[in-house]
Protein backbone atom coordinates (compact mmCIF):
# COMPACT_ATOMS: atom_id res chain seq x y z
CA UNK A 1 0.00 0.00 0.00
CA UNK A 2 0.65 3.69 -1.00
CA UNK A 3 0.01 6.69 1.02
CA UNK A 4 0.10 9.80 -1.86
CA UNK A 5 0.97 12.31 1.24
CA UNK A 6 1.06 15.97 1.43
CA UNK A 7 4.86 16.62 2.56
CA UNK A 8 4.01 18.70 5.55
CA UNK A 9 2.49 15.30 7.45
CA UNK A 10 5.44 12.90 6.11
CA UNK A 11 7.18 12.88 9.99
CA UNK A 12 3.82 12.43 11.15
CA UNK A 13 2.56 9.89 8.67
CA UNK A 14 6.26 7.47 9.14
CA UNK A 15 5.55 7.73 13.43
CA UNK A 16 2.16 6.14 12.46
CA UNK A 17 3.06 3.83 10.47
CA UNK A 18 5.65 2.82 13.02
CA UNK A 19 3.32 2.76 15.80
CA UNK A 20 0.47 0.94 14.11
CA UNK A 21 2.90 -1.76 11.98
CA UNK A 22 1.20 -1.05 8.70
CA UNK A 23 3.60 -2.01 5.47
CA UNK A 24 2.99 1.22 3.91
CA UNK A 25 5.49 3.35 1.55
CA UNK A 26 4.87 7.15 2.08
CA UNK A 27 4.97 9.19 -1.64
CA UNK A 28 5.49 12.54 -0.29
CA UNK A 29 4.52 15.78 -2.31
CA UNK A 30 6.17 18.93 -1.45
CA UNK A 31 4.50 21.08 0.80
CA UNK A 32 5.24 24.01 -1.23
CA UNK A 33 2.03 23.00 -3.26
CA UNK A 34 -0.13 24.78 -0.71
CA UNK A 35 0.94 28.17 -1.82
CA UNK A 36 -0.43 27.49 -5.14
CA UNK A 37 -3.28 24.94 -4.23
CA UNK A 38 -4.39 24.68 -7.63
CA UNK A 39 -1.32 22.68 -8.45
CA UNK A 40 -2.60 19.92 -5.99
CA UNK A 41 -5.07 18.07 -7.35
CA UNK A 42 -2.88 17.28 -10.75
CA UNK A 43 0.29 16.23 -8.83
CA UNK A 44 -1.73 13.71 -6.86
CA UNK A 45 -3.49 12.09 -10.59
CA UNK A 46 -0.07 12.29 -11.52
CA UNK A 47 1.56 10.47 -8.44
CA UNK A 48 -1.45 8.22 -8.81
CA UNK A 49 -0.85 7.34 -12.03
CA UNK A 50 3.40 6.31 -11.54
CA UNK A 51 2.15 4.65 -8.42
CA UNK A 52 -0.25 2.30 -9.93
CA UNK A 53 2.79 0.68 -11.58
CA UNK A 54 4.03 -0.61 -7.72
CA UNK A 55 0.98 -0.81 -5.42
CA UNK A 56 -2.51 -2.32 -5.61
CA UNK A 57 -3.53 0.16 -2.55
CA UNK A 58 -3.36 3.80 -2.54
CA UNK A 59 -4.70 6.32 -0.31
CA UNK A 60 -4.26 9.79 -0.43
CA UNK A 61 -3.64 11.73 2.95
CA UNK A 62 -4.14 15.20 1.91
CA UNK A 63 -7.28 17.57 2.79
CA UNK A 64 -8.96 19.55 0.62
CA UNK A 65 -6.26 22.41 1.19
CA UNK A 66 -7.86 24.57 -1.13
CA UNK A 67 -8.66 23.19 -4.39
CA UNK A 68 -12.23 24.18 -3.82
CA UNK A 69 -13.14 20.04 -4.21
CA UNK A 70 -11.03 19.77 -7.06
CA UNK A 71 -8.93 17.14 -5.50
CA UNK A 72 -11.53 15.08 -4.63
CA UNK A 73 -13.43 15.45 -8.23
CA UNK A 74 -9.41 14.07 -10.05
CA UNK A 75 -9.97 10.82 -6.91
CA UNK A 76 -13.14 10.14 -8.00
CA UNK A 77 -11.77 9.79 -11.30
CA UNK A 78 -8.92 7.83 -10.44
CA UNK A 79 -11.21 5.85 -7.96
CA UNK A 80 -9.05 6.60 -4.83
CA UNK A 81 -9.99 7.43 -1.32
CA UNK A 82 -8.30 9.95 0.42
CA UNK A 83 -8.31 10.87 4.37
CA UNK A 84 -11.12 13.08 5.26
CA UNK A 85 -11.21 16.64 5.97
CA UNK A 86 -10.92 19.91 4.93
CA UNK A 87 -7.18 20.34 5.91
CA UNK A 88 -4.59 19.26 8.51
CA UNK A 89 -5.55 21.96 10.92
CA UNK A 90 -9.34 20.29 11.09
CA UNK A 91 -7.51 16.90 11.17
CA UNK A 92 -5.19 17.28 14.33
CA UNK A 93 -7.38 19.45 16.18
CA UNK A 94 -10.65 17.28 14.92
CA UNK A 95 -13.52 18.88 17.20
CA UNK A 96 -11.76 21.72 18.69
CA UNK A 97 -11.10 23.50 15.29
CA UNK A 98 -14.79 24.50 15.34
CA UNK A 99 -14.64 25.55 18.56
CA UNK A 100 -11.37 27.56 17.82
CA UNK A 101 -12.35 28.77 14.82
CA UNK A 102 -15.63 30.14 16.17
CA UNK A 103 -13.64 31.46 19.32
CA UNK A 104 -11.78 33.87 17.06
CA UNK A 105 -12.10 34.14 13.44
CA UNK A 106 -8.72 35.68 13.37
CA UNK A 107 -6.64 32.73 13.78
CA UNK A 108 -3.48 31.88 12.30
CA UNK A 109 -2.79 28.24 13.11
CA UNK A 110 0.55 26.36 13.51
CA UNK A 111 1.33 22.53 13.19
CA UNK A 112 4.96 21.09 14.05
CA UNK A 113 5.85 20.70 10.63
CA UNK A 114 5.10 24.77 10.02
CA UNK A 115 6.83 25.47 13.17
CA UNK A 116 9.78 23.75 12.16
CA UNK A 117 9.65 25.32 8.58
CA UNK A 118 8.27 28.62 9.58
CA UNK A 119 11.17 30.47 7.97
CA UNK A 120 11.25 28.99 4.78
CA UNK A 121 7.45 28.92 4.20
CA UNK A 122 6.26 31.92 5.82
CA UNK A 123 8.76 34.33 6.53
CA UNK A 124 10.67 33.89 3.21
CA UNK A 125 7.83 31.99 1.92
CA UNK A 126 5.75 35.41 1.38
CA UNK A 127 8.58 37.58 1.38
CA UNK A 128 8.74 39.28 4.84
CA UNK A 129 12.73 38.83 4.99
CA UNK A 130 13.05 41.45 2.31
CA UNK A 131 9.36 43.13 2.89
CA UNK A 132 8.68 43.44 6.56
CA UNK A 133 5.84 45.96 5.79
CA UNK A 134 3.83 42.92 4.10
CA UNK A 135 3.72 41.71 7.82
CA UNK A 136 0.43 44.42 7.96
CA UNK A 137 -0.79 43.56 4.91
CA UNK A 138 -0.65 40.03 5.24
CA UNK A 139 -1.56 39.99 9.03
CA UNK A 140 -3.76 42.71 9.69
CA UNK A 141 -6.76 40.39 10.28
CA UNK A 142 -5.21 37.94 12.47
CA UNK A 143 -5.63 38.37 16.19
CA UNK A 144 -4.00 34.88 17.67
CA UNK A 145 -1.69 32.38 16.85
CA UNK A 146 -2.67 28.57 17.65
CA UNK A 147 0.18 26.41 17.86
CA UNK A 148 -1.77 22.50 17.72
CA UNK A 149 1.11 20.54 18.86
CA UNK A 150 1.38 17.04 17.54
CA UNK A 151 4.25 16.10 20.12
CA UNK A 152 5.31 17.68 23.52
CA UNK A 153 8.41 19.49 22.91
CA UNK A 154 9.51 22.64 24.60
CA UNK A 155 12.45 23.35 21.85
CA UNK A 156 9.17 23.46 19.02
CA UNK A 157 6.99 25.55 21.50
CA UNK A 158 9.94 28.12 21.93
CA UNK A 159 10.25 28.26 18.19
CA UNK A 160 6.53 28.90 18.03
CA UNK A 161 6.53 31.54 20.55
CA UNK A 162 9.31 33.25 18.28
CA UNK A 163 7.24 32.28 15.34
CA UNK A 164 4.50 34.44 16.87
CA UNK A 165 6.37 37.61 18.40
CA UNK A 166 7.59 37.93 14.67
CA UNK A 167 4.21 38.02 13.33
CA UNK A 168 3.40 40.19 16.38
CA UNK A 169 0.49 38.14 18.03
CA UNK A 170 -0.03 36.02 20.94
CA UNK A 171 0.52 32.65 21.07
CA UNK A 172 -1.94 29.48 22.48
CA UNK A 173 -0.61 26.02 22.61
CA UNK A 174 -2.58 23.27 22.27
CA UNK A 175 -1.31 19.76 22.65
CA UNK A 176 -3.39 17.65 19.84
CA UNK A 177 -1.33 14.88 19.10
CA UNK A 178 -2.24 13.50 15.82
CA UNK A 179 -6.03 13.51 16.43
CA UNK A 180 -8.50 12.77 13.62
CA UNK A 181 -5.54 12.00 11.54
CA UNK A 182 -4.59 8.81 13.26
CA UNK A 183 -8.48 7.64 13.54
CA UNK A 184 -9.31 8.63 10.07
CA UNK A 185 -6.10 6.71 8.61
CA UNK A 186 -6.96 3.68 10.39
CA UNK A 187 -10.11 3.31 8.70
CA UNK A 188 -8.40 3.56 5.64
CA UNK A 189 -5.61 1.05 6.07
CA UNK A 190 -7.87 -1.24 7.05
CA UNK A 191 -8.68 -3.96 4.44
Amino acid sequence: MAFIACGALARELHALIGAHGWAVDILALPALLHNRPEHIPGAVRDRIRQAREHYERIVVVYGDCGTGGQLDEVLAEEGVPRVAGPHCYEMYAHVDFDELSRAENGTFFLTDFLVREFDALVFRGLGLDRHPELRDDYFAHYHRVVYLAQQVDRALEARALEAAARLKLPLEVRFVGYGALESRLVELSTP
